[in-house]
């Protein structure tokens, strides 16, 4: 059986549950939400074929399924003796906190739905006690905003896996479709000669091979990419000084289909290789 890393993510109403499995999946975990603890065992079964790439494995299961409760003591049990690794991680925060959270969003507590919020958030505290027992790890988000929360989140899995504090998100873009919102960095790589231009280029992308080598070997490419590798050496360093847990690079061409793809592949792969966990994504290599 295939080595699976599972992490159940459960907790009361409003401690920040679908933000967790967001910050789980941005570091590469296969995520789920709200999965009937009963079809568990079948869903790892699935997932632990060695021909699946899926190595780790992240849901969310709480009191929107009813028979959770009743459930899941005997369905964990029965997981661990197979040999699967489980780590369950409770979210809690303070009565006062998840209710001006629920005021915020004007939703009704899944417990009380007609009723008072407070009732509701009492109830599921109660009902979830002998859970909160079973964790592996409980995480307070009284004094957490999203960012805060995925920041803990992410330093909780990836601190002792790679030796690394500083997660790296590298975005391609296209100039016409306007800038990223969140990026830290943005890079213009319009300079570079560009695929559109060349008849059988023009309708592949920057994961193309041909279009990677079009890029990638032009002189301007590989001096670009020599000099933004040593900025990366010397910048990275020094936000991880300054305790920085995420960084944002973003690169951008004319349409984000070509250039700025194999380039933000090609500096995904070299923070790769230098040991940190990085997610890369291409905005808009989909648009016309």
């Amino acid at each position: 059986m295939k080595q699976l890393r599972v992490v159940i993510i459960t907790g009361l109403s409003g401690s920040g549950k679908s933000t967790a499995l967001r910050a789980l999946e941005d570091i590469g975990f296969f995520c789920v939400d709200n999965l009937p603890v009963v079809l568990l065992p079948k869903f790892l079964e699935i997932q632990s074929d060695p021909a699946k790439e899926i190595a780790q494995v992240a849901m969310v299961m709480d009191l929107r399924e009813r028979g959770l409760l009743e459930k899941y003591p005997r369905i964990f049990t029965r997981i661990k003796g197979k040999g699967y690794r489980i780590e369950i991680l409770f979210f809690d925060a303070a009565d006062e906190a998840i209710l001006h959270r629920f005021s915020e969003t004007r939703r009704s507590h899944p417990l009380a739905p007609r009723g008072s919020p407070m009732d509701g958030i009492r109830l599921e505290r109660g009902k979830l006690a002998p859970l909160k027992q079973m964790a592996d790890k409980v995480i307070d988000t009284t004094s957490c905003n999203v960012h805060q929360l995925k920041d803990v989140v992410q330093r909780y899995f990836l601190g002792s896996a790679s030796g690394r504090s500083l997660v790296i998100h590298v975005t391609s873009f296209g100039y016409r479709y306007g800038l990223p919102a969140d990026a830290d960095m943005v890079l213009d790589v319009r300079f570079l000669p560009n695929p559109h231009f060349v008849e059988e280029l023009r309708g592949c992308n920057g994961h193309d091979f041909r279009v990677r080598d079009y890029v990638l070997e032009s002189e301007g490419g590989r001096i670009f990419v020599e000099k933004l590798f040593d900025l990366m050496a010397f910048l990275i360093p020094l936000y991880e000084k300054e305790g920085k847990s995420r960084f944002n690079i973003a690169l951008g061409c004319t349409g984000g289909h070509h250039r700025s793809v194999v380039m933000a592949n090609h500096l995904g792969e070299h923070f790769t290789d230098k040991g940190y966990f990085v997610n890369i994504a291409h905005r808009d290599i989909a648009k016309s």
